[in-house]
């Protein structure tokens, strides 16, 4: 039997912190953090070890960093390790779209369908 996880969720710095108060303001059960909030990474916390806390706690990475996260996906990928999905933010102005998007990957995909995968939200 398998067992289905719903995605959990982190959202990156650079971003808003309204898109983890938007999502659980419309369901509660859904686990996601935003750096520098309770039980997240600090503020300020390097880009290889926010991937290594993502893929620890089997989080998916919501961030709009295309500067030096792929340098550092790649990194993981040659050093033999992986990460949870990774979605890039393709208008970090878009809170609400986004927001939608989280919540329609949370109710119809499970976590490991997001290994190692990343993609743009909203579509």
């Amino acid at each position: 039997m398998r067992i289905v996880e719903s995605p959990r969720f982190l959202i990156d710095e650079n971003l808003s912190p309204d898109i983890a108060t938007g999502v659980l303001d419309r369901n509660p059960a859904v686990d996601i953090r935003h750096i520098g909030g309770t039980g997240a990474p600090p503020r300020g916390t390097l880009d290889p070890d926010v991937l290594a806390y993502c893929a620890h706690e089997h989080r998916v990475l919501v961030t709009n960093n295309r500067k030096s996260m792929p340098g550092h996906v790649t990194d993981l990928h040659v050093q033999g390790r992986h990460h949870w999905g990774i979605f890039e933010v393709r208008d970090e102005n878009a809170v609400g779209g986004i927001i939608e998007e989280l919540l329609l990957i949370w109710g119809a995909t499970d976590a490991s369908e997001h290994l190692d995968r990343i993609r743009w939200i909203p579509e």
